[in-house]
């Protein structure tokens, strides 16, 4: 595993969100499923833990219950390298009850947000006066059209 992994917190659709993960992204696998054990906090046997690997970076996803909720304050970033790989997992993303939120976020269906951007944005964004135009556009979108980008 990782020195330093991504954890997250589901009420009870751990392993169901993984495997809707693991179904989006290439090179992407279940490595590992805990139940709970007689005695805890949850029914014996329920899904505890789903060690997961995105694109070869390793995750862990909790049914810890309805305590804590996904905000934006955390967000996982697909960098992509045209516009059909931002159509892709724009649209994989939102299926299902995702919702299309600005500048390229959106939220899945399970809450977790996600910014799908074109890898090139730094570079898009470096000289301030290009910046300036290219934030001016990607206010207007939700997902990102990497033409009007580049044209800014």
């Amino acid at each position: 595993m990782d020195r330093i992994s991504t954890f997250l917190w589901f009420n009870d659709q751990a392993e169901e969100a993984a495997n809707f993960y693991v179904s989006i992204f290439k090179n992407s696998k279940l490595k590992q499923v805990s139940r709970y054990p007689e005695g805890g906090p949850a029914p014996a046997g329920k899904v505890m833990v789903v060690a997961f690997e995105l694109d070869g970076r390793e995750y862990l996803a909790l049914n810890g219950g309805p305590m804590f909720k996904f905000t934006e304050a955390i967000s996982l970033v697909v960098q992509c390298d045209s516009q059909d790989e931002i159509d892709f997992y724009w649209e994989k993303l939102t299926s299902g009850g995702g919702q299309e939120v600005q500048c390229g976020w959106l939220k899945d269906k399970y809450g977790l947000s996600w910014q799908v951007v074109p890898r090139s944005i730094g570079k898009l964004m470096a000289d301030p006066a290009r910046g300036k135009r290219v934030m001016a556009e990607v206010m207007k979108m939700k997902k990102l059209d990497l033409k009007r980008m580049e044209e800014a």
